[in-house]
Order: C-alpha cells, then sequence, then structure tokens
C-alpha cells in the first residue's frame, strides 16, 4: 500500500526537497503540497492522505491553527510538525493542537521517510522520555491549553495506564508495573485512546499532563 503524504510549507524549496525525498521510495507518494495553513487544511480535506509534514510557521493560517483544524475535522490524517528548533515552544502547542510528533527541518532522509512510516501505522514517533523533555521545559511557559477530553469513562485500570503512559513507560513496563500481560496493556491503551478520542500515544501523553496526571519535572 502505497502513503499518501501532504507537505505544507512556504518555502518552495523545502517542498521540493521533501517531495523528492519522498517520491523517491516506492511506498510513499506526495499527493499534494501547501504554501499555507489554510491551503493544508484543504489539501488534506480533498487528498485524505496518510500523513502531512506540518510547517508550524506559515501565512494565512499558521500551522498549529491548521492542525487543529485537521484534527477537529476527523480526518483520519496524522499530522507531523516542522521545525528548525527541537524544544520550540510551539511545538508543544501544536501537539495539543493534534500533532503525532515533531521533526527538524533538517532531518535526514532515511530518517524523514521512516518517520512517515512510524506515524501512518499509528506508532508514537517521539520517544516518551522526549516528549517528557518537551513538555517539562514549556508546559508552565505556554498558554493555557484548552480542557482535556474528559477522564469519566475510563475505569480505573485505564486511568491508571494513562498516568503510566505519561510517565513514559512502554507497555512492557506498564504490564510488569501492573503485572499483567502486554496484550492486556495494549487493550487498555487501545481502549483509554478511544474513549478520550486521542489518535496515538503522544496525544495520550499530552493529555496526562493537562489533567495533572503527571506533573512537571523541575529543572
Amino acid at each position: 500500500m502505497t502513503l499518501r503524504v501532504v507537505v505544507a510549507d512556504d518555502q518552495l524549496l523545502v517542498r521540493t526537497g521533501f517531495r523528492m525525498i519522498i517520491d523517491a521510495r516506492d511506498d510513499l507518494e506526495v499527493v499534494g503540497e501547501a504554501s499555507d495553513g489554510r491551503e493544508a487544511v484543504r489539501l488534506t480535506r480533498e487528498l485524505a492522505p496518510d500523513v502531512v509534514l506540518m510547517d508550524v510557521r506559515m501565512p494565512v493560517v499558521d500551522g498549529i491553527e491548521a492542525t487543529r483544524q485537521i484534527a477537529e475535522s476527523g480526518s483520519r490524517a496524522r499530522v507531523l510538525v516542522l521545525t528548525t528548533w527541537d524544544v520550540d515552544a510551539n511545538v508543544v502547542a501544536a501537539l495539543r493542537a493534534g500533532a503525532s510528533g515533531f521533526l527538524l527541518k533538517d532531518i535526514r532522509p532515511a530518517d524523514l521517510v521512516d518517520a512517515i512510516r512510524l506515524t501512518a501505522r499509528g506508532d508514537a514517533l517521539l520517544a516518551p522520555t522526549v516528549m517528557r523533555r518537551v513538555l517539562d521545559r514549556f508546559l508552565r511557559s505556554t498558554a493555557d491549553p484548552a480542557p482535556p477530553p474528559s477522564l469519566r469513562d475510563l475505569s480505573g485500570r485505564e486511568r491508571e495506564v494513562l498516568t503510566l503512559i505519561g510517565q513514559a513507560l512502554s507497555n512492557a513496563e506498564i504490564a510488569q508495573r501492573l503485572r499483567l500481560s502486554e496484550a492486556t496493556v495494549k487493550n487498555h491503551v487501545t481502549a483509554v485512546l478511544r474513549k478520550l478520542g486521542l489518535r496515538d500515544r503522544v496525544q495520550a501523553v499530552v493529555a496526562a499532563y493537562d489533567h495533572g496526571l503527571v506533573a512537571p519535572r523541575r529543572a
């Protein structure tokens, strides 16, 4: 199956470079290019890509708002935010808006391709420890997020699992901590994502922070 990609960046040179890298792979295809966030939202709606590479700073509508609109539309597309800074405060806002991870613009071609494939199949692109570093640094300095999804529908065990996801534990580590099988933990993770309307594990980490289940570590 060929993975469909939309590239959104206001710089033609950047878009062209990413297209050359992506189209050189048999299982990947750039189906659209956008020079601003509004166009990115439109192309995502019309072309139904699997992954959107989204620059944060774009005219008309920025990448954060475009990501939010894509996520709220119910699109199955997963958004990877492009940035020149690995600890940019805007990355946190984009993750809260619904992005599934972030990439540096100087990423190596092979790593870009791997990131697209990982994201398309729903795996967390960011290691939870990296996510924690980003959130720990910026959680207190960013504007208040929108109210997080209610935990009302989660069982006690599912809430425990969400807390441990936010603490950077893998499924295997959660299984060991709770004395459950990995298969059972995977089922709980799936249920948490479904009940909270979250796209992936990255969004679960953000939700754990926003609910106060995980406190930012002091520098």
